[in-house]
């Protein structure tokens, strides 16, 4: 990665954008996502990408929060009781209503989970990078994919929490949390650990996709 100007430091939010423009479009693009948007697949594969996403979730929503963090790490973010609330909404059979018995952790999973805990709690610009792709992806993208499994497969609103955010405004939250981004003040290398690892969240995402389209 070239030097960063100070200018670049302070405008991270498009920095990490057109960083990852390459990684999110291939992750959008994917074989299982195209299908699943365009309404070539079930209700069920829904839910088993529903419930990888329930590990991920936990995983990062257990890392300890720490007084330094910036306000951009609302609690009012956090997915994982959501998405435990929507898995069980998913299935009619009482016996298996535990999501962890009825789906198995894909290998991608797996390392994505693992990346997740690998990152320190005190190590802001690694966590902030999966915040950053999860969270804002789940505001924006994520509002369309509920839409179009509502229309192809008949999901229930109460089997798309996941996707609402009590007491979040979307478009005005979304341009807070850019501009929090670039008020992070990082220096040089927290910004470049920072571009890295949003790239590696959008390359663990699109394993995770190939995972779940064989």
């Amino acid at each position: 990665m070239p030097n960063l100007t100070n200018a670049d430091v302070a405008n991270l939010s498009q920095l990490v954008r057109t960083a990852t423009a390459r990684a999110h479009s291939s992750a959008e693009n994917s074989a299982f996502i195209v299908a699943l948007m365009g309404g070539e697949l079930s209700l069920a594969d829904y839910e088993r990408y529903l419930a990888q996403y329930a590990w991920i979730y936990e995983a990062l929503e257990e890392r300890a929060h720490v007084a330094s963090d910036p306000a951009i790490i609302d609690p009012g973010l956090d997915r994982f009781a959501s998405l435990e609330h929507d898995l069980a909404a998913l299935t009619s059979d009482s016996d298996a209503s535990d999501w962890r018995v009825r789906h198995r952790v894909l290998p991608a999973t797996a390392a994505y989970v693992s990346r997740l805990h690998d990152i320190d709690s005190s190590d802001l610009p690694r966590y902030l990078a999966h915040h950053y792709t999860r969270y804002l992806g789940d505001l924006s993208g994520g509002q369309a994919i509920a839409r179009l499994v509502a229309r192809h497969y008949g999901a229930t609103d109460d089997q798309l929490s996941f996707y609402r955010f009590e007491g979040i405004d979307a478009v005005p939250f979304k341009r807070q949390y850019r501009h929090g981004l670039d008020q992070l003040g990082f220096d040089g290398a927290e910004v470049a650990t920072f571009l890295a690892e949003a790239s590696e969240s959008f390359r663990l995402n699109s394993a995770l996709f190939a995972d779940l389209a064989q």
